[in-house]
């Protein structure tokens, strides 16, 4: 900051994440505490948790979080309202929201913890009992969520979002606009399908329609289960799960294909989550799609 009596412009996507800051009417300064729970008594405090693609992380006088931008939308907010509805997992309650021309914003409470992603760089070999303690919490969780009853008025839909909307999931989310809706797991597989011999796809031009699996029912899921978005306390106890903004209804075979992501970067966590999965499935299609689709 150039010059701390003057302050900057309160420009969230040009804050550093991990710092602090006080914002005065618009204009934050740097924040110099006097002890470690003392908040200032002329401005709001202001620490930058992340900054993402089209959305900032704010948590805000260590009290509640807000996650605003141009990608956040009210889905995220009628997911954890759903899941506080039905179920006993622990995820951020919605305190209020706000959504005009094209921005979104939701404000939350703070889940307690660490993410599963720094508490299981800590975890060895010898470590395996809480490990496979982990990921069995993890998979309770998530039987729970797939409990959750589409409302009527989107029962005609296999897949959607938490409110009802299109997914943007690059696996299946649509090239027409308006997008079409996926009524059937049939329409389904033809998207995904569609959209991986669009985006080039050639190797498995002939079987890969007959590769996807097939699914008979539709779940509520998270989507995007990976330690970064699970917290977990000191002795080893999910605290909550976060980041809802791909949740909805999709194949039951869904979430255990999102866990086991190729992509994935903790692959021991992967490896756990496989082995204590209480239903597999043969992901061999979704995989080879994508490896386009991705």
């Amino acid at each position: 900051m150039a010059d701390p009596t003057q302050g900057i412009p309160f420009v969230p996507w040009k804050l550093q994440v991990g710092e602090t800051y006080v914002n005065r009417d618009g204009m934050l300064f740097e924040y110099t505490p006097v002890g470690s729970e003392e908040l200032p008594a002329d401005g709001e405090l202001i620490t930058v948790l992340a900054i993402q693609m089209g959305r900032v992380l704010l948590i805000r006088d260590r009290s509640y979080i807000t996650k605003s931008g141009p990608s956040v939308r009210r889905l995220e907010a009628e997911a954890m309202k759903l899941v506080a509805k039905y179920t006993s997992v622990p995820a951020p309650e919605v305190i209020y929201t706000r959504f005009n021309d094209g921005h979104g914003t939701i404000a939350m409470t703070i889940i307690p913890g660490t993410t599963l992603e720094k508490h299981w760089e800590g975890l060895d070999d010898d470590d395996n009992e809480i490990k496979k303690s982990l990921c069995r919490q993890i998979w309770e969780l998530l039987s729970q969520l797939r409990q959750i009853p589409q409302k009527p008025e989107l029962s005609h839909l296999f897949q959607c979002a938490a409110d009802g909307s299109h997914t943007r999931d690059p696996m299946i989310e649509d090239f027409q606009q308006p997008s079409r809706p996926l009524e059937t797991d049939l329409q389904l597989r033809t998207r995904i399908y569609e959209r991986y011999i669009r985006c080039g796809g050639s190797r498995y031009k002939d079987q890969l329609f007959d590769m996807l699996p097939h699914s008979s029912s539709s779940v509520f899921t998270h989507a995007d289960i990976a330690p970064r978005n699970i917290m977990v306390d000191e002795r080893h106890q999910i605290t909550g799960l976060v980041d809802w903004e791909y949740s909805g209804w999709y194949p039951d075979y869904w979430e255990y294909a999102q866990i086991m992501r190729p992509s994935c970067l903790n692959r021991d966590w992967q490896a756990w989550m496989d082995a204590t999965a209480p239903q597999k499935w043969d992901l061999s299609g979704i995989n080879a799609a994508r490896r386009i689709l991705f």
